[in-house]
């Protein structure tokens, strides 16, 4: 949705990343610590150390971080979003400015340069970071920018999957399953080996965030990771043949003028044939932008 706003509102996306992200916090807990190797204070090694700041392992680090970076923020100007915690907002001379965190990943952009300029200068007074630039790769989503809009894929991650299960040479099919397929919990094919089976599921399952068109397909095949057998494996690989011929393909965000949010459901009316229970899907539309989608049985 983020992705969807920044194209209507023409922004122009930047990354950052904070350096030393669980050393910026400050801890309100009384937390000791041994005393380090090597480094023992005075003649008695069962004295301990009192932290001041968070450290990475301990579990008060995270939140003693975003608690830093969220009053700083506000100090800023900023508001966090009702829905999102993650997501602040600042208005400034009818200038909007969108800030997303993701631990130590900051994403944000705006329609006026000096502003991203501004904010990104006040950010490194008060932190480490590193400006990472426009923005073009973030948690393994590839971003291209451009005056039409913008495009979300994940093209070297399918590369790396097809040569991980050794599918980067398969043919190419139109679809990710075959019409009318109905896969059982029963099927007395050979059982197959779990733990590859499940982790080519759990591949295929990250990917669907830019290929909403394999989310039925996956979720589908998903449903076997128990008692995977020879069928079940073989509707996994026919989704690697149909990526295979779709290695291009992810959501475009273009720019045009239209936000109205667009709805679409249906169900295969007890389409299981173990338990006769129904798939449901839907899809969701802010203008032409594909925002939410998913798949339930």
């Amino acid at each position: 949705m983020f992705l969807a706003l920044s194209s209507f509102q023409k922004f122009e996306l930047f990354q950052m990343d904070v350096k030393s992200t669980f050393l910026n916090g400050d801890l309100e807990e009384e937390v000791y610590i041994e005393q380090p190797d090597g480094f023992i204070l005075g003649n008695d090694p069962n004295l301990v150390c009192r932290l001041k700041k968070d450290l990475y392992g301990i579990k008060q680090a995270p939140r003693a971080w975003y608690y830093r970076l969220d009053k700083y923020l506000h100090q800023q100007g900023f508001s966090k979003g009702s829905a999102d915690s993650n997501i602040y907002i600042k208005i400034e001379n009818d200038k909007l400015l969108i800030l997303i965190v993701y631990v130590d990943d900051i994403i944000f952009g705006n329609n006026e340069e000096a502003m991203s300029q501004s904010f990104a200068l006040v950010m490194q007074k008060e932190f480490e970071l590193s400006l990472l630039g426009e923005l073009t790769y973030f948690l393994g989503l590839q971003i291209q920018q451009n005056e039409d809009g913008i495009f979300l894929s994940q093209t070297k991650y399918l590369k790396k999957i097809l040569k991980k299960y050794g599918m980067e040479d398969a043919k190419p099919v139109c679809t990710p399953m075959v019409i009318g397929c109905s896969l059982s919990a029963n099927d007395e094919s050979t059982a197959v080996h779990q733990p590859t089976y499940r982790s080519m599921i759990g591949s295929l399952l990250y990917l669907t965030g830019t290929q909403p068109d394999i989310m039925h397909a996956v979720g589908i095949v998903g449903r076997f990771q128990a008692n995977p057998k020879e069928t079940h494996l073989q509707a996994v690989k026919r989704i690697f043949k149909y990526l295979q011929g779709t290695q291009n393909y992810g959501l475009w965000c273009p720019r045009d003028t239209d936000l109205t949010l667009h709805a679409y459901t249906n169900a295969d009316w007890a389409g299981s044939v173990d338990d006769k229970k129904s798939t449901s899907g839907g899809a969701f539309f802010m203008g032409s932008r594909l925002v939410s989608w998913f798949n339930k049985k």
